[in-house]
Formats: C-alpha cells, sequence, structure tokens
C-alpha cells in the first residue's frame, strides 16, 4: 500500500490517507513554506510567554501590582494565540512543534533572562523590544500567507499582529520615564 508523502499532501492512495494529512486546496510548496513561518510565530510566542511569565513573577517595586496584572494579562494573551497557530499549521496540512527543543531552534525571541534581579524598568523595556520583533516576524508571515493567496492564515495574524501591537503600546507607556528603580 503506498502512502502519500510530504507535509502538505492531502491526497489518499490506495484507500488510506498518509498520517497527519489534511486535505485542503493549497500546494505543497504553501504548505511548506506557511507552516514554516507559522511554526517560527509559534516558538516565539512560547519563548515570549515564558519571558513575560517570568518577569510578571520576579517584577518587584512601586508599581508592582500594576505591572504584575499587566504581565499576567500578556502572557495569557500569548498563550492564547499558541493554540490557533498550531492548528492553523494542521489545517493547512503541516505539522507543528514537537519539543521544547524544536522551539529552542526556531525561536528568533531570546528568553534566557535569568538575572537574579532585573530593574522593572528594564522588564518593560526588553518585554517591548521582544513584542516589536514578533510583530516584525508577523508581518513576514502574513507576506508569506499573502503570496500563497491564504486569506485564513493572513486573516489569523492580523488578528495577532494586533494583539501584539497593543502589548507593545502599553509596555512602552508603562516603561515610559520609569526609572532603574521603578518609579
Amino acid at each position: 500500500m503506498a502512502q502519500a508523502t510530504g507535509p502538505a499532501s492531502s491526497q489518499q492512495q490506495g484507500g488510506v490517507a498518509a498520517p497527519l494529512s489534511t486535505p485542503n486546496d493549497l500546494g505543497a510548496n504553501a504548505t511548506t513554506h506557511i507552516s514554516g513561518a507559522l511554526n517560527g510565530l509559534l516558538a516565539d510566542a512560547f519563548a515570549l510567554y515564558l519571558k513575560t511569565k517570568n518577569f510578571h513573577w520576579h517584577v518587584s517595586g512601586p508599581h508592582f501590582r500594576d505591572y504584575h496584572l499587566m504581565l499576567d494579562e500578556q502572557a495569557a494573551d500569548i498563550l492564547g494565540a499558541t493554540d490557533d497557530m498550531a492548528e492553523r499549521v494542521r489545517k493547512i496540512g503541516g505539522t507543528t512543534l514537537r519539543s521544547i527543543g524544536h522551539i529552542s531552534k526556531l525561536q528568533t525571541v531570546i528568553d534566557d533572562n535569568d538575572e537574579e534581579f532585573v530593574h522593572p524598568a528594564d522588564m518593560l523595556r526588553e518585554l517591548m523590544n521582544d513584542n516589536k520583533k514578533v510583530a516584525e516576524a508577523m508581518r513576514k508571515a502574513h507576506g508569506v500567507a499573502d503570496d500563497h493567496e491564504d486569506a485564513a492564515t493572513a486573516s489569523l495574524i492580523e488578528n495577532w499582529l494586533d494583539q501584539t501591537e497593543k502589548r507593545t503600546w502599553f509596555l512602552f507607556e508603562a516603561a515610559r520615564g520609569g526609572s532603574d528603580d521603578g518609579h
């Protein structure tokens, strides 16, 4: 019995669907490129989520409550997008992240801030810059989806981009004029 090959194969051969193949009208090339872009976004989302939670857990100073709550909201927003990202990859016939090691190979957000203490203003600025980097990657992924006429993926990316820009804005405003001691 012959099995279909490749991440985008959705054809049945010999009456049996290839494992993990999903029927769609995108070609193998489109699925490969779009899945690759989305998996990169997903890896960055997990890295940004963990970094945001790290700072949420370790923020201190006179604005503790405000920053703690804002970072918790932002982490929930980031984590909330991950399932949609992964499921979109699967809907178009691709496979998605399988491990922390896979995330580390694809992520561009640096999430290794394991300093004993990070000043609140530095936390906010670092997260703001990370969110800006994620927004840039989202725009590039949107271009990939557009190139392959995948309106559904482009639409999802637009929503994630809007959320990312909101996080960037809030972090910018919260960090505006912030001193190293959180005042």
